[in-house]
């Protein structure tokens, strides 16, 4: 078992050293339009073709790079966190399709073959939210395959609209889909990005697919499921410039980035704060590229990608340590005990915030200057400025609870490093700390012109040390918090319930859904439809066949009958 799974290992960093010299050498011949498309066609029918499709361009081969090289590092994680399992080798046959569900997602510029990694990401990612067999795991599941498939039917409806130009293969006919015919399509595409995404009113599914072992966990929130949607309108870019839809994503990503940053602030289980902070950044990712900046997206997306896939790593070692707690009201202090890991999270914490040089801040502070000299509305403006305040807020908090705060664990927790779990956060921890600087130098060799007065240029700053501070006394005044949370009780939970989505989702749309059900089964299934349907049928068909079966008998009185009855008829045709 341990032979095998070390072989995928090293296939796996074999095939990310290739892709990564692949993308490199993409990026170097970038602008001389360097594009490589392998086809397979499956079927023709008239005009249309059904085909296979991959393309090797400098976007599929530096994100492809990225995934295979955060899942050969989750994969070795994985080794020393699942140690003891009953179902070890399922668990990593699994997370390896999902790996190749991403892949072959990232690789397909055609929509039905596209259609495989979409799905296949859906299908694994339900089997890995159920890993854990209990009753929690099940509706987590349930909520996060119900919410994707939402997404997926606006695939398959796209399909169908995309009959129009013969064929599916997109990137042929994204720059001639710009204008008004195609608005169905753009929204189709958005509504599937956003249910991928996890944007309002979608939202529910994120923190509750943290039932899921964190390996996975630091797989879905770093290059996997989440970012498939981002991804997805990277490609479908060209068709959302000059569009009516842009500003209704714009309000949207906006309005996710500042719910998840306040509901976090409210939070206190570790892996779902880290996972709004990743609803949030996905936000600022889908907000820059609803304004027209589909090439600063990608770049957050990878950089995102790196440091947010060690946080959750980190937080998997300080689980694993305190007896499989993930209260941070229960942890504390663990700078003494576990000092690797606490500065490999702190070096997530500070990038996450965008803290200077580190891999989150060159793409994160070139996207806020960037949307600050846009077309930007005061809505939005406003929404962007608090969403960087409340990103501190909850770090500080974070750092506060967990890191440097008082010891409040269980005294017969004995707590240390695990060597396999930080010796596989070695390659990660590194590029979080150079991964930035490398993409910016890689990715813009001629830099952006930014042209802003010095009130904007120093207002992200200025909102991130006011972040930090407010963070900063709140906890340090937490009884003063408890008291006021409950005299405000309802503000408080409206703001640290996402404002009521998970209930939303789940209890009231199921009780709207079973009215629906129960309304359609009785007027349809068990009304018209069962009339004119196979009942009516069967009960018509069933009183002819009796008919025809008398007739058969040869009974003489039905003869006599039928004579008597054709003497009457010609005795008044007569008369």
């Amino acid at each position: 078992m341990l032979w095998s799974i070390s072989m995928h290992l090293i296939s796996m960093f074999f095939l990310m050293i290739g892709c990564l010299v692949s993308g490199i050498y993409a990026v170097l011949k970038l602008y001389g339009g360097s594009i490589e498309v392998i086809e397979w066609e499956i079927l023709s029918l008239n005009s249309s073709s059904i085909v296979f499709t991959l393309i090797f361009d400098w976007i599929s081969l530096l994100f492809l790079c990225f995934v295979v090289l955060i899942s050969s590092s989750v994969l070795y994680y994985s080794g020393s966190y699942m140690k003891g399992e009953k179902n070890y080798n399922r668990f990593m046959y699994l997370v390896l399709m999902f790996v190749f569900s991403m892949g072959a997602m990232v690789l397909s510029p055609n929509l039905i073959s596209i259609l495989l990694g979409w799905d296949g990401l859906g299908l694994v990612s339900y089997t890995l939210v159920i890993y854990y067999q209990n009753e929690k795991s099940a509706n987590a599941g349930m909520l996060t395959v119900l919410s994707n498939r939402v997404g997926d039917v606006a695939i398959l409806l796209s399909i169908g609209l995309m009959v129009k130009v013969g064929g599916w293969n997109f990137l042929y006919y994204v720059y001639n889909m710009s204008d008004m015919n195609w608005v169905g399509l753009k929204i189709l595409i958005i509504l599937a990005a956003m249910t991928k995404s996890a944007q309002i009113p979608f939202s529910a599914w994120l923190p509750a697919a943290m039932a899921a072992p964190t390996p996975v966990s630091a797989l879905v929130h770093s290059s996997t499921l989440v970012t498939a949607g981002v991804y997805l309108l990277i490609r479908f870019s060209p068709i959302l410039e000059s569009s009516c839809v842009q500003s209704g994503l714009l309000i949207i990503s906006c309005l996710t980035m500042f719910m998840a940053g306040l509901g976090a602030n409210f939070e206190y289980d570790l892996k779902k704060i880290i996972a709004l902070s990743t609803l949030s950044q996905l936000g600022v990712m889908l907000s820059i590229l609803a304004l027209g900046f589909s090439d600063l997206a990608f770049f957050h997306l990878l950089s995102h990608a790196l440091f947010k896939a060690l946080l959750f790593m980190c937080a998997g070692v300080f689980i694993h340590s305190v007896g499989d707690y993930q209260d941070i009201r229960f942890m504390g202090c663990l700078v003494k005990f576990m000092p690797l890991s606490v500065v490999y999270m702190s070096v997530c914490n500070f990038a996450l915030c965008g803290f200077p040089f580190l891999a989150g801040f060159y793409s994160k502070d070139m996207i806020l200057e960037v949307a600050l000299m846009s077309w930007l509305n005061f809505v939005s403006l406003c929404l962007y400025m608090l969403s960087i305040g409340l990103t501190v807020t909850y770090t500080m908090r974070l750092i506060f609870y967990s890191l440097s705060g008082g010891f409040n664990l269980n005294l017969l927790i004995n707590m240390k490093e695990n060597g396999l779990m930080t010796n596989s956060m070695i390659l990660l921890g590194f590029s979080a700390i150079m991964g930035g600087a490398a993409l910016s130098w890689l990715l813009y060799p001629e830099p952006y012109v930014i042209c802003m007065s010095s009130i904007e240029k120093s207002s992200v700053f200025i909102v991130s040390i006011i972040g930090g501070l407010i963070g900063y006394f709140c906890n340090l005044l937490s009884v003063n918090n408890s008291l006021m949370s409950l005299k405000k009780y309802f503000l408080v939970s409206v703001w640290g319930s996402m404002w009521f989505m998970p209930f939303l989702s789940s209890i009231k749309n199921s009780e709207v859904m079973m009215k629906a059900g129960n309304l359609v089964e009785i007027s349809g299934d068990k009304g018209w439809f069962e009339y004119f349907g196979p009942q009516g049928l069967y009960w018509k068909m069933s009183q002819l066949f009796l008919i025809l079966n008398e007739l058969q008998m040869n009974k003489v009185k039905i003869y006599m009958k039928m004579f008597i009855l054709s003497m009457l008829v010609v005795l008044f045709l007569y008369i």
